[in-house]
């Protein structure tokens, strides 16, 4: 079984086509889960969920603790075997977690499978596709959930570039093969926090702290 985690925080505006996209995927539904961690969101995410309630497993933290927590929270309610994270922003082709899923369950050898995307604005236009293994992200990567939990999950102590800390830690043990096939969209909006310089710099910093030779 494939647990699909959407993490979300204040983005009623996005979230359902985020959930459509995950609802309408062509693997069928006894293979997979949809997981939402509404992560202490003030906005309408908590009543535009309610309306799900019958199609995914949603949880609700009072306050708003940051995506390493919220993911790890995602992890570790999961019953599938693999994982794959979508930001409540982003949305996916429907036949993503199919083609994953497929790569990982008939070869052994894989340890996560990431896929190439296309970068969209507000009504979903395509800008630009992107090779993940040159530009990668955090979501649309499914891995094999027993090796998150090996390497220690998530470090809850970033705020900004947590995904480049687990990509870090996981790549030191196991491996991720790109698919070449842009099925994830990542959407490029005013409030992306990796547009917050600041915020970005400080986390660059205690990266290269951790990991430092």
């Amino acid at each position: 079984m494939v647990s699909a985690i959407i993490t979300a925080y204040n983005y009623d505006r996005y979230i359902e086509r985020c959930l459509r996209s995950l609802l309408e995927q062509s693997l069928d539904k006894s293979q997979y889960e949809i997981i939402v961690i509404n992560d202490g969101s003030t906005d309408n995410t908590r009543k535009i969920l309610e309306n799900y309630t019958d199609m995914a497993r949603l949880f609700h933290l009072e306050k708003n603790m940051g995506l390493s927590y919220a993911r790890n929270f995602g992890i570790k309610k999961a019953k599938g075997q693999f994982v794959i994270f979508v930001d409540a922003d982003d949305y996916i082709q429907r036949d993503l977690l199919m083609i994953q899923k497929t790569f990982l369950t008939e070869n052994n050898r894989l340890d996560a499978v990431s896929v190439d995307y296309y970068l969209v604005d507000e009504r979903g236009n395509h800008i630009e596709y992107v090779n993940t293994e040159e530009k990668p992200i955090a979501c649309g990567i499914m891995f094999r959930k027993d090796f998150l939990f090996e390497i220690g999950l998530y470090d809850e102590g970033f705020k900004a570039r947590e995904d480049e800390d687990l990509r870090i830690r996981f790549l030191n043990k196991y491996n991720i093969y790109n698919i070449i096939l842009p099925l994830y969209r990542y959407r490029i909006h005013e409030n992306n926090l990796t547009k917050n310089a600041k915020v970005m710099q400080h986390y660059k910093e205690k990266l290269q702290w951790k990991h430092k030779k």
